[in-house]
This record gives C-alpha cells, structure tokens and sequence, in this order.
C-alpha cells in the first residue's frame, strides 16, 4: 500500500493558499495511485507539543535503560516516526511566516529527527536512516522574489533550511513547489495558484 504523509502547517484552516496547493497535490496524487492510503497532520492545532527535558533523555537512552515515564515521553516521537518512515512520498504545506518555517512545523521535525531512528553517526559521518522515497514541499511566499537568483531569495530560509534537513534524514528526491505574491492583486494570486497547482499535477 503506497503510503502519502502530509504535514500541514498552515495556520489558516481556511483561505490558505498553501494548503489549497498542497490539497490539489494530494488530489493528483490520489488519483494515479488509487489504492493509495493518506495520512494528514495539522500540526498547527497543537497535537504535537514542544519536546520536554524528558523527550531529550529519552532520545539519548538506550532501549534497556527505558524507564516508564521516558517511553511515555517519546511514545509521540515513536508514533510520528513510524508514520514518516512507511511513507512513499512525504508533502508538507509550509507557508513562510517571518522568513522561516512556522512554528509548528518546527515541532513536528524535533520530534522526528532522531538519533538511531532517521539518522545515525558513524565512524565520524552521518547518515540518513528514513526510507521515504520522496518529498514534495509546498511554500506560499506573501510577496515575490524569494526564489533562487531573486531580489529577496536571502531572506527564504525555508527552502534551504527544508532542502538540507530532508536531505540530512536521507531523502534525495525532494521537490518545492512555490506560489509567490499571496498577497498581490486578485487576478495575479488566482495565476500564481493555478501555475502551482499545475506544477502539483506533473511532479503527483
């Protein structure tokens, strides 16, 4: 069973331009894999919390050494690992919210980047240990040229800060797809929309 993970973190449950996107990615992908299973987080409704003293130590503890309360502490981390790792395809709506990742999205990565389960340290190099196939991240931008070789693409640190975490977790096949100037003119937000929404449909 092909499995699609979808982190949304969005804080808008309505009038996101970057999940609307992100929902026409799901649609297509739906659609040519039929059989396919789906499972969605909003991870801005505060269902994953912010990682605790007792989460840390848990993830620096060896299995034999697991203590009650630190295999409930890190039971979330287990859950939300496993979820990523039966994936196919991850796709993650991130809108930018002051030059970065919101932080929601922040708190589901804390709880997935993992010693011994997405990564490992070995013989003084890391390696990526998810077995995800691909990633799709789709960015919303307010206003336009954020993107490589634009005026503002120093102020994106969504992009290569996503590229390089995805990449560092062992994921190589990973896709933005980018719908600038949310904050425009009707007719140009509707144009952006679509043309991302097209690029959803060849990269499903």
């Amino acid at each position: 069973m092909i499995l699609l993970l979808h982190i949304n973190s969005s804080s808008r449950r309505t009038g996101s331009h970057s999940a609307a996107v992100a929902d026409h990615f799901e649609a297509c992908f739906r659609k040519k894999h039929a059989d396919c299973d789906v499972i969605t987080r909003y991870v801005a409704d505060s269902s994953i919390p912010i990682i605790t003293q007792k989460t840390i130590e848990g993830f620096y503890t060896p299995p034999e050494a697991m203590s009650d309360d630190l295999v409930e502490a890190t039971a979330l981390s287990d859950q939300l690992i496993s979820e990523l790792q039966r994936a196919d395809t991850l796709l993650i709506t991130a809108p930018i919210y002051n030059f970065s990742i919101p932080a929601a999205l922040k708190t589901w990565i804390d709880q997935i980047v993992r010693m011994g389960h997405t990564f490992a340290y070995e013989n003084g190099s890391f390696q990526g240990l998810v077995q995800t196939r691909r990633a799709v991240v789709v960015v919303a931008y307010g206003a336009e040229g954020y993107l490589e070789g634009q005026p503002f693409a120093a102020a994106n640190f969504v992009e290569p800060y996503l590229k390089f975490l995805l990449s560092f977790l062992g994921i190589s096949d990973i896709r933005f797809i980018s719908v600038q100037g949310t904050t425009a003119d009707p007719e140009t937000v509707r144009a952006n929309v679509e043309a991302a929404k097209e690029a959803c449909g060849l990269a499903a």
